[in-house]
C-alpha cells in the first residue's frame, strides 16, 4: 500500500475520531437548564445529515476577518487555530444579513466529485499561504466527506449558524494565510497555536 495514501487515511481517521470525540462531549455537557426556552436561533440544516458545531468549542467573540458573499451572506472568522495533530480548525459565523431568506449556494462545496456526492457543505473553502506557494484545501474523511459544517441549507434574514472547516496545517513558520471560499471575498487571517 502507498505510504502517502497511509498516511491520509490515517490522518482522516484520526481527524474523524476527534470530531466524534467532540460531539460526543458536547451532547454530554447538557444539563437540567429550563426545558422551556428555546433557542433565539435555529439554523434549517436537517441535524441527521449535518455536522456538529462542535470544533468551535473555544471560540471567541472576537472577529479576525469577514467575507462577504452573494445575496447578503456573511462569514465572519472568529479563530483559527493550529493543533498537535497537523491540523487547523477555522470557526466562525456564516449570518444572513438580507432582509428575506437566502438559499447557501452549492457552489460553496467546491466541485470535487467526492465532495459534491455530500450535499451542500463549506468544502470549497481553501487556505492559501502565499509564502510557501501553496494551497491547502479542507480535509476529507476516509467516505471523502468534507471535515466541514455540512447539510447547509436556507438561513432566514438575520439568522447566525456556527460554522467550522478543518485543513492541513502549514509549517508552523506560517502564520498569515488567505482564506477563499466560492462566492465570497477573500481575507486574510492569523494562525494562532
Amino acid at each position: 500500500m502507498d505510504i502517502r495514501f497511509t498516511a491520509k487515511a490515517r490522518r482522516g481517521m484520526v481527524a474523524l475520531t476527534v470530531a466524534a470525540g467532540l460531539a460526543l462531549g458536547v451532547a454530554g455537557c447538557g444539563g437540567g437548564g429550563d426545558d422551556d426556552k428555546k433557542p433565539e436561533s435555529t439554523a434549517s440544516a436537517p441535524k441527521s445529515e449535518g455536522s456538529d458545531p462542535s470544533p468551535q468549542e473555544g471560540q471567541s467573540d472576537d472577529v479576525q476577518a469577514e467575507l462577504k458573499g452573494s445575496s447578503g451572506l456573511m462569514l465572519q472568522i472568529t479563530t483559527a487555530q493550529r493543533d498537535s495533530g497537523g491540523f487547523v480548525t477555522v470557526n466562525g459565523t456564516l449570518t444572513n444579513d438580507s432582509a428575506k431568506s437566502v438559499t447557501v449556494p452549492m457552489l460553496l462545496r467546491g466541485d470535487e466529485t467526492e465532495v459534491i456526492a455530500h450535499g451542500r457543505s463549506l468544502g470549497g473553502a481553501t487556505l492559501v499561504d502565499s509564502k510557501e506557494k501553496k494551497r491547502y484545501y479542507v480535509l476529507r474523511d476516509t467516505e471523502g466527506r468534507p471535515l466541514t459544517t455540512t447539510g447547509l441549507t436556507t438561513l432566514k434574514s438575520g439568522e447566525k449558524l456556527p460554522v467550522f472547516m478543518q485543513f492541513p496545517a502549514p509549517p508552523s513558520t506560517t502564520t498569515d494565510v488567505s482564506l477563499q471560499l466560492p462566492t465570497f471575498s477573500s481575507a486574510t487571517i492569523k494562525i494562532s497555536g
